[in-house]
């Protein structure tokens, strides 16, 4: 009988150190870090300020190199590219969204959509079907002509996830995407990225807050570099 082909990890991080001179001090921002991410995960990464959690974030969203280890994002080692070939890894691989939108004011909806799809070098025809398809499943395309300032801030959250749709990344990673909104619209926002996961995508998601970190289901704390919790957000709730 043939042994069942086991999948690719989407994220495999082995032994990953990020470390900084400070003065004649070693600061290690990331202490020997190993993680796996299948595909169809939704992980909330859960650490204090300082915790080195943003650290983590940039060397998983390819923004960053680890000082040593590796690091494969679906099958491809990402630890040593340039900075053109991360861009690259980018813009064809992960969606980003962000605590602050990122969106550029001077943009229409449907204009700030559309540049990831313009980064990628997609035709000026499909990059708009595709963002406005994007817009359609946030619930805003009827206002793709708007710019930024004529939305609330759940409005504009939700633009940036149109963007980061767009591009059909195979990871979404969601940098404290409620840390800027009120209490009803955080709830909008996280029901909408339950939704993405369910409909197959992957979602890592950076949180200080142990609250936001249940909303996945699974959980990752770092404290002081290291992985200290990695497990079911059912095991994670009993421990809080």
């Amino acid at each position: 009988m043939e042994t069942e082909k086991k999948e690719t990890p989407l994220i495999e991080l082995n032994e990953i150190y990020k470390i900084y001179q400070m003065g004649d001090q070693e600061v290690k921002a990331n202490d020997g870090i190993s993680l796996t991410i299948n595909k169809g995960e939704f992980v909330a990464i859960v650490g204090k300020s300082g915790s080195g959690k943003s650290t983590l974030m940039n060397i998983i969203g390819a923004l960053d190199v680890p000082t040593k280890g590796t690091y494969y994002l679906g099958g491809q080692d990402v630890s040593d590219m340039s900075d053109d070939e991360l861009a690259g890894i980018r813009n064809k691989m992960i969606g980003f969204i962000f605590q602050q939108y990122n969106l550029l004011s001077k943009l229409s909806l449907l204009e700030n959509v559309e540049l990831p799809l313009l980064y990628a070098g997609v035709g000026s025809k499909e990059r708009r079907e595709r963002a406005m398809a994007s817009l359609e499943k946030v619930g805003l395309k009827e206002k793709y002509k708007n710019r930024p300032n004529q939305l609330s801030g759940g409005q504009q959250q939700r633009v940036s996830i149109a963007r980061a749709l767009a591009g059909e990344p195979s990871l979404i990673l969601a940098d404290e995407p409620t840390g800027a909104l009120d209490s009803k619209t955080s709830r909008e926002v996280l029901d909408f990225l339950k939704q993405l996961n369910a409909e197959g995508n992957t979602i890592v998601m950076i949180t200080h807050d142990s609250t936001i970190a249940m909303e996945a289901r699974r959980v990752v704390r770092i404290h002081d570099g290291k992985i200290n919790f990695d497990g079911d957000v059912k095991d994670y709730a009993a421990i809080l």
